[in-house]
């Protein structure tokens, strides 16, 4: 095992994750007309940046895994308050995506359900005692 000593410092956090879709404009869509991000910055036609302010989101034009099989279990969005998640649930529901669970809680205190946006990725609303309501500055 290497010297951590030598680790240069503590990183700060997660900047973006990103994501090959083979449907750029209807993933593109989901996330920003039905979860409220905005675009950070469109690269090029094939990629494009999202925000909801703390945390980013990129996707890029792509077939994704050949074996078909992919690599990421789901992502997390953090919410506020337990009645913001049962509203938020009732609010995919209604707008006809892909509903996997209903809203259940965890034993640490929190609460989730999980969805699929348009290429397939699990999706994840959150509330967590411990991070919901945080800002970060």
């Amino acid at each position: 095992m290497s010297d951590l000593s030598a680790r240069p410092g503590r990183l700060n956090g997660l900047r973006h994750l990103a994501l090959l879709v083979p449907n750029l404009e209807e993933c593109e869509r989901f996330y920003v007309d039905l979860l409220g991000m905005e675009v950070l910055h469109r690269a090029h036609e094939d990629l494009v940046y999202l925000t909801c302010g703390n945390d980013n989101l990129s996707l890029g034009r792509g077939a994704g895994a050949a074996n078909g099989l992919q690599t990421l279990d789901h992502y997390g969005f953090i919410v506020d308050s337990v009645e913001e998640l049962d509203a938020w649930y009732l609010y995919f529901k209604a707008h006809g995506v892909t509903l996997l669970d209903r809203p259940f809680d965890h034993g640490d205190g929190a609460r989730s359900f999980h969805v699929l946006d348009p290429a397939g990725n699990k999706v994840q609303p959150l509330y967590h005692p411990a991070v919901s309501g945080q800002r970060l500055v």
